[in-house]
């Protein structure tokens, strides 16, 4: 298990943490501040320039999530990670990340006044060496209070169960956490959980389109990027089955018939990943009851929408968006095309 502390910087997530593995057994402090650190000295300082906070940074992202699973494995019991998390983007690929590997995450929101977030901020002891000096840290500090409110008003609250630390000393803080997590009242986070794979794996795609023949397109909460409605085909399922399946359960809507066949792609092992088949269907153009019925996103989608094939390009990354491309164009033909590595063949 993981008990994430989220917060703004100076609400106290560090040392509140620190107290809390004195009060949770068989628990161990987990700071993601450790790879931002080592980053600096891994990546070019040119992959660095680029970005303005190393959250921004999928390599960051992706060995949060090994390193996590990693110490769980080797050490079991709790892991207690104290990090601000803004975007819901990296928070659902991280916890969905950690889901995929059934690591349940109790999601903790310090949540202090601001007035009083701006008191820590300016008595807060900066170490002299730290790059930027004592004021460019401040600054960068109170930079965040905008994004913060931000996730507060949108994702944030209701997403992490919230203490109020205005008046609470760190003990007291992790004393609170602590009682909550033991009595079951910070459940697990409501996210989807999908194994990450092992070997090559099958997977089934649907494009649902509107009136105006634009392609339905989905933001999942547990990888990062758009996608097709679809996923992986479970052993013993037929493909197109596998593909009508997830059409429901991603977005309510129910196909009556087996959609047709557009492409079938064999993506090739990059690793980390394994690659595999990927297979498109056809379901059809929705009218507009039907696409009326689209549910909201929950916990596996964060976002939809009718896209044209330009601005998919913008969306999907290039992997699918060829795939995307050659799958309208059998559409167009009525004639199922064969790729590899998104390369008609045949």
């Amino acid at each position: 298990m993981i008990v994430w502390i989220n917060g703004a910087f100076g609400a106290g997530k560090t040392t509140t943490a620190r107290e809390l593995i004195e009060l949770i057994p068989n628990s161990t402090l987990f700071d993601p501040e450790v790879i931002g650190g080592a980053l600096a000295h891994l990546l070019p300082p040119k992959r660095l320039a680029e970005v303005g906070d190393f959250q921004d940074l999928p390599i960051w992202r992706r060995l949060v999530i090994d390193t996590a699973a990693a110490m769980l494995a080797e050490l079991g019991g709790t892991l207690v990670v104290p990090m601000t998390l803004l975007r819901q983007e990296y928070r659902d690929e991280i916890f969905g990340g950690l889901a995929a590997r059934r690591i349940p995450v109790r999601h903790i929101l310090l949540a202090p006044a601001e007035t009083i977030l701006r008191e820590r901020m300016a008595g807060r002891e900066v170490p002299q060496d730290l790059p930027g000096g004592e004021i460019r840290v401040r600054q960068w500090s109170y930079e965040h209070i905008e994004p913060y409110r931000a996730a507060l008003a949108s994702w944030l609250t209701a997403d992490a169960h919230p203490v109020d630390t205005s008046s609470l000393t760190a003990y007291e803080a992790a004393a609170r956490i602590a009682e909550a997590v033991s009595a079951g009242t910070v459940p697990a986070c409501d996210i989807v959980q999908t194994p990450e794979p092992t070997a090559e794996t099958l997977a089934a795609g649907v494009l649902l389109f509107d009136e105006q023949d634009r392609v339905l397109l989905v933001d999942p909460t547990y990888k990062p990027g758009w996608e097709f409605p679809g996923g992986v085909v479970e052993p013993g399922e037929a493909p197109a089955r596998a593909g009508m399946r997830e059409v429901t359960e991603e977005t309510g809507i129910v196909l009556d018939d087996v959609p047709a066949l557009l492409v079938v792609d064999w993506e090739s092992p990059a690793p980390p990943g394994f690659g595999g088949l990927r297979l498109l269907f056809d379901g059809g153009r929705l009218d507009s009851a039907d696409a009326g019925r689209l549910l909201l996103p929950g916990p596996e989608l964060r976002d939809w929408r009718f896209v044209t094939e330009e601005e998919a390009a913008d969306l999907l990354p290039p992997v699918r968006y060829t795939r995307l491309r050659w799958a309208l164009r059998a559409r167009e033909r009525g004639a199922a095309l064969y790729l590899e590595a998104g390369t008609p063949l045949g």
